[in-house]
């Protein structure tokens, strides 16, 4: 059976969709996946008995045909962050449903800190799958850390409980074969940045020895509030404390990079931050790509992901990514938004949106940037997009708007050439 073609983007594969945010403003779907991501109970057969109608849905058929890698002019393994519902093996088959060659997925439930460990049916039916399905799970799996964990944390209780969790995914990777672990760095909570930092490092180096094999990757982010990791600055200095430097590598966000300042809209300004990125930390580091488009424009400091090509970032950002040769054996994993409108009103999930991106990506591989096809795509996109990036930009403006009379009236305010004059006339009679 062909792949279902989404309604708004026609016969076209090559098509992307709009987008939703991830901030408190709302996360990602691809975030809210993760309840019962393990069984309540250990036992096989009550992981049967659980499996959902969502769980159900995501064996039908397959949404697109997965690439061979062989086939492609330039190996890229591209794919997103699927649910794990039901137990770590569904993450294969729904790659499989989108036709990834990479992906991502929460080995446990990212809202809770204590979990059950991974089934012995689900742990079998990963490996087997994987196997069977030829992903190198070492290479080209992601697996994205809880949300809940701080590992910069300072009350000592707070770190216990985040390092614990940290420890148990890591675990959790290295029974499964799984080679890299993708974490946000940590938040400062307005504690001094090098003390926050220092405590990073302490956390990942006692993680590190209680561990054999799995690479910790450290995410760059958006720069909202005290987050870590928003400048190429703080990867460098959390990576330099690092006893093992074979353990410790970094995942490059494309909407994070573009929100906190970094303009890659262009293939000659992505090479740009991509030489000052083996300059300041080190080309040996940079392990993957979580590939998003950005609502909000360059140096906003704001985390809302846009579907490929229709935000400010754009779809010549992606082509210099999947066209550059250093990259080609990286996961590149999509956590662009799949919520959509039905026409009962009500939101659901359309994994065809990833399907058709992976598509997409694949599509520009070899693409003449200067031709029709592309100008025509990128045309397309952009028009598609361009509601949702008024609406941000809006915001935005509002927003600096804001900022500007808060700062005018907290300055302080400058005498006029007359009260100059009182005062040095006053300052005279004083000192006579």
């Amino acid at each position: 059976m062909p792949p279902r073609q989404s309604s708004r983007r026609g016969k076209a594969v090559a098509a992307p969709a709009a987008t939703a945010p991830k901030g408190k403003a709302g996360k990602r779907k691809v975030e809210e996946d993760e309840d019962d991501v393990e069984p309540a109970a250990p036992e096989p057969k009550a992981a049967k008995k659980r499996k959902t109608a969502k769980g159900k849905a995501e064996e039908l058929v397959e949404l697109a045909k997965r690439t061979v890698i062989d086939t492609l002019k330039k190996p890229m393994y591209i794919g997103a962050h699927v649910s794990s519902a039901g137990g770590v093996q569904n993450s294969i088959t729904n790659a499989m449903h989108i036709g990834a060659n990479a992906f991502a997925l929460f080995l446990k439930s990212q809202r809770k800190w204590v979990n059950p460990p991974i089934a012995p049916d689900a742990l079998d039916g990963f490996l087997t799958l994987s196997k069977s399905n030829k992903f190198e799970v070492h290479k080209h799996c992601l697996p994205h850390g809880s949300y809940l964990v701080n590992l910069a944390a300072a009350d000592e209780e707070k770190a216990e409980q985040a390092y614990n969790s940290f420890l148990d995914d890591l675990k959790r990777c290295e029974s499964l074969g799984i080679k890299l672990y993708n974490f946000h760095p940590g938040n400062t909570n307005g504690e001094p940045r090098e003390e926050a930092i220092a405590r990073i490092v302490k956390q990942l180096n006692k993680a590190h020895e209680e561990t054999r094999t799995v690479i910790t990757v450290l995410e760059n982010m958006a720069g909202q509030g005290n987050v870590i990791g928003t400048t190429l600055e703080d990867l460098r200095n959390i990576i330099r404390l690092v006893d093992d430097k074979d353990r410790v590598g970094v995942c490059i966000d494309t909407c994070h990079a573009f929100a906190a300042g970094y303009d890659i809209r262009e293939p000659s300004l992505f090479n740009q931050f991509l030489n000052k990125f083996n300059e300041i930390v080190g080309s040996q580091y940079l392990k993957a790509f979580h590939l998003n488009d950005s609502k909000a424009p360059l140096d906003s400091h704001r985390d809302l992901h846009a579907n490929i090509g229709t935000g400010f970032l754009g779809l010549r950002a992606f082509h210099a990514i999947v066209n550059h040769d250093d990259l080609r054996d990286m996961p590149m994993i999509l956590e662009t938004p799949i919520e959509r409108k039905g026409a009962d009103g009500k939101t659901y999930e359309d994994k065809q949106v990833w399907a058709d991106e992976i598509k997409l990506l694949e599509s520009l591989i070899g693409m003449d940037i200067d031709g029709d096809q592309f100008k025509a795509l990128e045309k397309r996109l952009q028009a598609e997009g361009a509601a949702e990036r008024d609406k941000i930009q809006d915001q935005v403006d509002r927003k600096s708007a804001k900022d500007a009379k808060k700062a005018t009236k907290a300055a302080p305010k400058k005498k006029t050439q007359r009260g100059k004059k009182k005062a040095e006339a006053s300052e005279d009679e004083d000192s006579e």
